[in-house]
C-alpha cells in the first residue's frame, strides 16, 4: 500500500471489497441466465421459447464479455508485460455494448503496460458507468518524452460521478456510502501510485475527465 494515499485498508479488506465489486457486476447476467434456463424447462412457457433463447444469448455475451474485461481490469489477463493497444480496445468495445454510452477508442497500435492498459480499463468503465444518459467515452494516450499520459473523456447529458468514486480515486474511504463503487476507484489509485504515477480527476457540466501520468 502506497505511504502517499490519505487513507489506508489492508490488502485483505481491498481484496474482499474487489471480490464483492466482481460478484455484484458478474450477479445480473448470470441470474438472467439462469432464469432462461428455467423458463426453457418450464412446458407452460413453451410459446416464449424464441424470447427465452435470445435471453439466454443475450445473457451469456455479457456475463463473456464482463469477465473479459475483468480479467484485464483486475486480474493478470496473460502473461506478458503488456497488452496490445487493439485487442484492449476491443474488449472495451465488447463491455460498451451493454452499456449507454459509446466508445471512442483513439489509442494507437502498439503495446501498452499493463499498468497503462489497466488504468484505461477501469477509468473507461467508470465514465461509461458516469453517462447515465448516454453520450460517448472518449479514450487516448500518447507518449510525452519518458512519460505515457492517458486521457479519459465522457461527454453526455446528466454526467455524474459518483461521490464514493472520487473519494476512492483521490485516495479517501467511502464515508457513509457502500464500498461497491469506492473501491474501483481506490484501487485504480493505489497501483498508479504504486507505478510512480499521478491520476486527476476534472468533473464539469456534462463532462467527466480522468488524466493519468505514468512513467515509461
Amino acid at each position: 500500500m502506497s505511504d502517499d494515499l490519505p487513507f489506508s485498508t489492508t490488502p485483505a479488506d481491498l481484496a474482499a471489497f474487489l471480490a464483492g465489486r466482481l460478484c455484484h457486476d458478474l450477479m445480473s447476467p448470470a441470474s438472467a441466465l439462469a432464469s432462461g434456463i428455467d423458463l426453457l424447462q418450464d412446458p407452460s412457457m413453451a410459446s416464449m421459447q424464441d424470447e427465452t433463447i435470445d435471453l439466454i444469448g443475450k445473457s451469456a455475451k455479457k456475463l463473456i464479455d464482463l469477465l473479459e474485461f475483468c480479467r484485464v481490469a483486475y486480474g493478470a489477463s496473460a502473461s506478458a508485460e503488456a497488452f496490445d493497444a487493439e485487442k484492449l480496445g476491443a474488449v472495451l468495445s465488447k463491455l460498451f455494448e451493454h452499456m449507454r454510452p459509446d466508445l471512442a477508442w483513439e489509442v494507437e497500435p502498439g503495446a501498452v503496460s499493463k499498468t497503462a492498459g489497466r488504468a484505461m480499463a477501469n477509468l473507461a468503465q467508470m465514465a461509461g458507468s458516469a453517462l447515465f444518459s448516454g453520450g460517448t467515452v472518449r479514450v487516448r494516450s500518447t507518449l510525452e518524452g519518458e512519460t505515457v499520459a492517458i486521457a479519459i473523456e465522457g461527454e453526455g447529458p446528466r454526467a455524474r460521478l459518483r461521490a464514493e468514486v472520487l473519494d476512492g480515486l483521490e485516495g479517501r474511504g467511502w464515508g457513509e456510502a457502500l464500498p461497491g463503487h469506492w473501491v474501483q476507484g481506490y484501487y485504480v489509485r493505489q497501483f498508479v501510485d504504486d507505478a510512480g504515477g499521478r491520476v486527476m480527476v476534472d468533473v464539469g457540466e456534462g463532462r467527466i475527465a480522468f488524466a493519468v501520468t505514468l512513467p515509461q
